[in-house]
């Protein structure tokens, strides 16, 4: 049935629903007095009106738009809205009309046609779930799984109501929450058994087959123990994402996957102004460098939520770029996406670029990264971590950039690595510029993302898969660990608070010992770590550090308007002699090849907190 058709069928309904609202209030209104058929006749010449009065009402609310099989509280409301309305109409239609209908009358027939209306879309409702059930019980011969769902909250109520909506192969049979105030109460016909202490006897005794996690706001610890919990007791386990990952609120069952590290690992969710970040994206022309990265791509991604007027995607590597881009398209059909494969090394394209779309806010996220590689190339390091951020900078001073942000990292504190101390390097130079720029410079500094490409996770993922070992490099060592979603949404966010020559520090949480990541990992593979999989330890790399800061002593931080966001304190900086170091290397650049030695003396000579293990050798 096609839409013109579904509508006529239940305006024609509506017209015989709303006029027999009306023959039943007259009945009950007049009936002792026994002027019930006096008032109905005259109401025949009337009710083509007050009926058409309150069809044109509905019509208008949309009421013939909606799909009346997943009707609800909203729903309702608008039919209660739609009837008042043209109640009023009639009633008012009652006085330039003469008729000896009592207005008392089209006053009590409001109720009447809310109970009528709003029943038949309910009477719909339940008669198009019954059907679904009924089918269902007929072609699904194979009993359902019980399922228990652990957390009585909004999140749980949805998966819920997934889980009874559509024919998925599981059934809820109970709830698990810690608040002791929902024990012994209902949520859609639901059971809340107890709390998490609980669940072992609960799913022993209801005979669970999958234990679904609905916490998506929870610390990581809570979440560790109930996996914990629910592999000792061999059930299935699934996990909703958490909330900056369920940006639309709606669940499916396809939003239920495996639990992954990243939510052992969980803090709270982050939470940003999204008026502020509008209100500097929304509408304007928008850069991302290295845009085929884990950071640069989940920035591509959010910020085109936002509607930018034009985003401009730039990075070296075309098959990531492709990638990136095609993602885009698929679901930001009216966003204007320019591509410019490039390399920040490269001043002359930079600046053509910068030129041609002149954009007002750049991310700036193009960077080598992999500290064991920069070891062994350092000059490469100086290339695009301290040259390219230096041309991609100058370039938006140029044409009048409104906001710079430069993506860094917590090894550029005391920096014990050629990759950190050329981030450091890039930090000064972007401070260096905004003091002589009407662009806002900024930096933000953070440590790992889980999922990067250049993560710990894949590679215990691939060395698990292939039996082990795992290898870790120290048993001490640590690290701060973040997503890449809530990574980025931080970054975005210090954008908006930017007023220049800032390094904002995201709050990464607590470290986490690399070694017990790998013991999460196994297990949750279904593995027992050092039975089923081994761990060895492969000694430090050069340039490794035990473990990371986000900030120097000398530095310290400042709270900002946001909790999770702070902001160093500067240090005092000799930028002359920083120019004169970085010409230095420049002109080496320019003769062919950067000499190791001599990145490594000027590293030395402007960062005095570079600890790397060369150092005293090259000073000596």
């Amino acid at each position: 049935m096609n839409f013109v058709s579904r509508t006529a069928i239940l305006l024609f309904c509506d017209f015989v629903l709303v006029n027999l609202a009306m023959v039943l209030t007259l009945l009950i209104r007049f009936y002792e007095s026994g002027n019930a058929l006096y008032y109905l006749q005259n109401y025949i010449n009337f009710a083509p009106l007050a009926a058409g009065l309150m069809i044109i009402s509905f019509y208008l609310f949309r009421l013939y738009n909606k799909v009346w099989a997943y009707a609800s509280i909203g729903e309702l409301v608008t039919i209660a809205t739609a009837v008042s309305t043209g109640t009023a109409g009639v009633f008012i239609l009652s006085f330039f009309i003469q008729t000896p209908l009592p207005r008392s009358v089209v006053l009590m027939s409001w109720a009447f046609n809310i109970l009528i209306i709003g029943g038949s879309r309910c009477a719909w409702r339940v008669y198009v779930k019954t059907q679904k059930t009924i089918g269902q019980n007929n072609g699904y011969k194979k009993e359902k799984k019980k399922a228990l769902i652990v957390g009585a909250g909004d999140a749980g109520a949805m998966v819920a109501r997934e889980l009874q909506n559509h024919d998925n192969g599981l059934v809820p049979v109970g709830f698990v929450d810690d608040d002791v105030k929902k024990h012994g109460m209902t949520i859609l016909g639901i059971p809340v058994l107890g709390g998490r202490d609980r669940l072992p006897a609960i799913i022993k005794e209801r005979i669970i087959a999958e234990v679904i996690i609905a916490m998506p706001s929870v610390p990581g610890e809570i979440i560790r123990q109930t996996v914990q919990t629910c592999k000792s007791a061999n059930v299935r386990l699934k996990i909703l994402p958490g909330i900056y990952q369920l940006i639309n609120g709606k669940v499916t069952a396809s939003s239920l996957r495996t639990v992954q590290v990243e939510d052992l690992l969980g803090r709270d969710p982050v939470r940003v102004n999204m008026r502020q970040i509008a209100g500097y994206l929304t509408g304007r022309t928008v850069m991302v460098t290295g845009a085929g990265g884990s950071i640069g791509s989940e920035l591509c991604r959010q910020v085109a939520g936002f509607a930018p007027s034009r985003l401009i995607v730039l990075g070296h590597g075309e098959n990531t770029i492709h990638n990136i881009v095609m993602e885009l398209w698929e679901s930001h059909h009216d966003l204007t996406i320019d591509i410019e494969i490039a390399d920040v090394r490269d001043k002359q394209k930079i600046d053509s670029i910068f030129e041609l779309y002149k954009p007002s806010v750049v991310f700036h996220a193009a960077a080598h990264k992999h500290v064991p590689l920069m070891e062994r190339h350092p000059d490469e390091a100086v290339k695009t971590n301290v040259f390219g951020t230096r041309n991609v900078a100058e370039a938006a001073d140029r044409v009048g950039t409104d906001i710079f942000v430069m993506i860094s990292t917590d090894k550029a504190v005391n920096p014990s690595s050629v990759m950190g101390a050329t981030k450091r390097l890039a930090e000064l130079v972007v401070q260096h510029l905004n003091k002589m720029s009407r662009t806002t410079f900024t930096a933000v500094r953070f440590g790992n993302v889980l999922g990067s490409s250049g993560s710990v996770v894949p590679t215990f993922k691939r060395q698990i898969l292939r039996g082990g070992p795992v290898t870790v490099t120290h048993p001490e060592m640590k690290r701060y660990f973040m997503t890449i979603p809530e990574a980025v949404q931080l970054v975005i966010q210090a954008g908006a608070m930017a007023e220049g020559g800032e390094v904002f520090v995201l709050d990464m949480g607590e470290p986490v010992k690399i070694i017990d990541l790998a013991r999460l990992m196994i297990t949750l593979s279904g593995l027992e770590p050092g039975k089923d999989i081994e761990i060895k330890f492969s000694g430090v790399r050069p340039g490794e550090k035990l473990f990371e800061e986000l900030l120097t002593a000398e530095e310290g931080s400042d709270v900002t308007k946001h909790e999770r966001i702070f902001v160093a304190r500067p240090t005092g900086v000799d930028f002359a002699r920083l120019e004169a170091e970085l010409h230095r290397l420049w002109i080496q650049n320019s003769n062919g090849r950067i000499a190791s030695e001599d990145v490594f003396e000027v590293l030395i000579n402007l960062i005095p907190n570079f600890r790397h293990y060369r150092k005293e050798w090259l000073v000596g």
